[in-house]
């Protein structure tokens, strides 16, 4: 059997997979890299999927589940800096500036050096648009073994699959051929839930074995968009939710599209999780980088994991499973 996993984006909300996967590292006794035989991971998603199969100079996972949750403790006010304006503005509008992506490239570079994509100690899987060829772009690990040309540094890929419109400009990153760089976005904007992505590498990668797919969510929405409001907005005022529907609904799409092709039948073992906390309306946003958001984010994630206690332990004891074979 190959385990999977499968981390969404979501911007702050990053810290409510990590703390999943914290508690799935500590039920298994061993890191990530180690558990699982690819990680797939869009924006802040993508962020946590290199993060983990980042490897020290001796092959030994640098980052734990449980070390990534001070990413966005201590970073996350860097990389989603708050004029002191906006402290006095609690509403947002259009015209505001987006954010400086200096803050965010010194953080990975901070958490990524000069580490490149093959390196990954597993399969790593982390998605981005090109803007001006317009096509899906895959960063993948075991392609850049292979191919020099396609082996991009890790901060450059964490920069690429998290550089969401409307937050952070569009990067580019140098590459061989005429045009000389590619132009890329947040793949959120497609794969915000990149777990059937994920699903098609895996069959790519291992053939006709059993998956395992463990998915991580950075929480539903609930916040309503109410019709009468709706109706009157123009071009500028749909920009931030048309974002929110987009990253929503492709995450709840493709979960639906997994619970049926990996449906459970009697008799056979479990082969999808999916771990996804439901939003409060004020928890949604993914630049509150607030230590009150923090930590209200922090005790939804707690609530659920004590709720999905018996499938975490399921899940731990077949993972544990198969990394003995």
């Amino acid at each position: 059997m190959k385990a999977i996993l499968s981390i969404d984006g979501g911007g702050i909300r990053g810290i409510v997979p990590a703390l999943v996967l914290a508690q799935i590292e500590e039920y298994v006794g061993l890191p990530a890299s180690r558990i699982f035989d690819l990680i797939a991971g869009t924006s802040t998603g993508g962020i946590l999927a290199l993060a983990l199969s980042k490897p020290t100079f001796d092959d030994q996972p640098e980052y734990s589940a449980a070390s990534l949750v001070s990413l966005y403790e201590q970073q996350g006010s860097l990389i989603f800096p708050r004029p002191a304006w906006r402290r006095f503005r609690p509403f947002r509008t259009f015209f505001e500036e987006r954010y400086d992506p200096s803050g965010l490239e010194s953080v990975l570079e901070c958490y990524f050096g000069s580490c490149r994509l093959k390196s990954a100690l597993t399969n790593v899987l982390v998605t981005s648009y090109e803007i001006e060829r317009r096509f899906p772009f895959f960063f993948r690990s075991n392609v850049a073994r292979q191919t020099p040309t396609y082996d991009f540094p890790m901060k450059q890929v964490a920069r690429a699959t998290s550089a969401a419109p409307t937050f952070f400009e569009p990067v580019k990153i140098q590459a061989e051929g005429p045009t000389g760089y590619y132009a890329l976005v947040d793949g959120g904007l497609y794969a915000n839930n990149p777990a059937l992505c994920a699903l098609v590498d895996a069959r790519t990668l291992f053939g006709d074995e059993p998956l395992l797919v463990v998915s991580l969510g950075t929480g539903a929405l609930t916040r309503p968009i109410v019709y009468e409001d709706a109706r009157h907005w123009g071009l500028a005022r749909w920009a931030k939710p048309v974002l929110d529907i987009a990253f929503d609904g492709v995450s709840s799409t493709v979960d639906y599209q997994l619970q049926r092709m990996l449906r459970h039948q009697a008799g056979e073992s479990q082969r999808y999780y999916r771990f996804q906390p439901i939003l409060d309306p004020g928890l949604t946003d993914m630049d509150d980088t607030s230590p009150r958001n923090l930590r209200r984010l922090k005790l939804l994630t707690e609530a659920m994991l004590r709720d999905r206690h018996q499938d975490l332990i399921t899940l731990a004891a077949a993972l544990l499973r198969k990394t003995q074979y």
